[in-house]
C-alpha cells in the first residue's frame, strides 16, 4: 500500500519556565493510504503531540514528517495552508462556533476554500444526510447533545474531501453508547470516502473496534507497532500488556497471580485463547480424557476485527501425574503458561 504518513526520527523537545522536557522521541511510523491507524497510550504519553506533527500544528524538533511524500517542516505558509485543506480533525470537546447555526459551521471550510454558494449547499446537505443530521441545518451548537455536535465535527472535517482525518480523543466526553455510534460513523468515513484515519485515544475499546492498526506510546516512544488483533492477543511489551489487560482482565499482574493462588489452591496455568481454541472445547476434552478438573479463576474472550482472543487462567485438580499428562496435551493443541 502507498504511504500516505511517514514520520522518521521525529523527536519534540518543549522548554517551559526555563525547564526542558521531551514530548517525543526518535519516533518512526508509517500509515498507509486508506486504513485507520490508532495511536493509544496513557495520558502524556505524547499521542496528541504526535499527532499534531501531522498537519504542522507542532514542528519536529529534529527528523522529517512526509505526507503524500512531500516534507511538511519544509513547507511555507502558503504551501502549508494548502496541505491543511488535505486533511480534517475532529476534536475532543467539539469546537463549534456556538455564533453559528450547523449548516454555518460545515460550510466555513468550504466558504475558505473557495466554493461557490450553490457547490456550498449541496456539499453540506449531502453531509447532513451522510452524518444523520439532516433535519438540522439550522440547530445552534447548544440545541444539539454531545454526539450530535460530534456529527458536525465529523461533517466539517471532511467537508472539503481531505485524504486525511485526525481524530484527537474524538469520543472521550460521550458515553458508551454514542462512542458506538461515533466509532461506526468514522469507519463509514473511511469506507466510504477512502480517507485515512488517525485516530488518538485512551479507549482501547474505541481502537480495538476502529483500527486497522496501532502504535502504543509511553514516554514519548512507541513501545510497539503491528496490527490491531496481533497486538491485543499477544502484546509484547510490558506497557502494551498493562493496557490490554486493563482492558480484557486477562492478562495477570504477579501480584494478581499470587493473590488468585491464595485464594484458588490447584495448579495453575493461562491457556491463550485464538481462533481454534474458541472453536473447539480442547480444554474440557483433556480434561476429562485425564481426569482433570479446573476452576477458571481469570479471564475472558473478546473479538477483534471478528478474531477471538483473550485468556483464560486456571486452577487445576487431579493427581500430579493426571496434570502432568493434561498439561503437556494442552500444550500440543494451544499456547500454555504455568505460573
Amino acid at each position: 500500500m502507498t504511504d500516505r504518513i511517514r514520520l522518521t526520527g521525529v523527536t519534540k523537545d518543549f522548554v517551559v519556565k526555563g525547564v526542558a522536557s521531551r514530548a517525543l522521541d526518535s519516533i518512526d511510523l508509517t500509515v498507509s493510504a486508506g486504513e485507520i491507524y490508532g495511536l493509544i497510550g496513557r495520558s502524556g504519553a505524547g499521542k496528541s503531540t504526535l499527532l499534531r506533527m501531522i498537519n504542522a500544528l507542532e514542528r519536529p524538533t529534529s527528523g522529517t514528517v512526509l505526507v503524500d511524500g512531500v516534507d511538511v517542516g519544509a513547507l511555507g505558509a502558503d504551501e502549508l495552508r494548502r496541505l491543511r485543506h488535505s486533511i480534517g480533525m475532529v476534536f475532543q470537546q467539539f469546537s463549534l462556533w456556538n455564533s453559528r447555526t450547523v449548516f454555518g459551521n460545515i460550510a466555513t471550510p468550504l466558504r475558505l476554500a473557495g466554493w461557490s454558494n450553490d457547490a456550498i449547499r449541496d456539499r453540506v446537505a449531502e453531509l447532513l444526510d451522510f452524518v444523520g443530521l439532516g433535519g438540522k441545518a439550522f440547530a445552534r451548537p447548544r440545541q444539539l447533545s454531545g454526539g450530535q455536535k460530534q456529527r458536525v465535527g465529523i461533517a466539517r472535517a471532511i467537508a472539503t474531501r481531505p485524504s486525511i482525518l485526525l481524530a484527537d480523543e474524538a469520543t472521550s466526553a460521550l458515553d458508551p453508547q454514542t462512542t458506538t455510534d461515533i466509532v461506526d460513523l468514522l469507519r463509514s468515513v473511511n469506507q466510504e470516502f477512502g480517507i485515512t484515519i488517525v485516530v488518538v485515544t485512551h479507549e482501547m475499546d474505541v481502537v480495538s473496534r476502529l483500527a486497522d492498526r496501532l502504535s502504543i506510546l509511553s514516554d514519548g516512544r512507541v513501545v510497539e507497532t503491528g496490527e490491531i488483533h496481533q497486538v491485543l492477543a499477544r502484546p509484547q511489551h510490558p506497557v502494551s500488556a498493562s493496557l490490554v489487560g486493563s482492558y480484557t482482565r486477562t492478562v495477570l499482574t504477579g501480584t494478581e497471580q499470587a493473590a488468585l493462588a491464595t485464594a484458588y489452591p490447584g495448579r495453575h496455568i493461562s491457556v491463550f485463547v485464538d481462533e481454534k481454541v474458541a472453536a473447539d472445547p480442547v480444554i474440557s476434552r483433556l480434561a476429562r480424557a485425564n481426569d482433570v478438573d479446573f476452576t477458571v479463576v481469570q479471564g475472558g474472550v473478546a473479538r477483534v476485527k471478528n478474531q477471538p482472543y483473550g485468556q483464560l487462567s486456571l486452577a487445576l485438580h487431579g493427581s500430579e501425574t493426571d496434570i502432568d499428562r493434561f498439561v503437556t496435551q494442552l500444550s500440543e493443541e494451544a499456547e500454555v503458561t504455568t505460573w
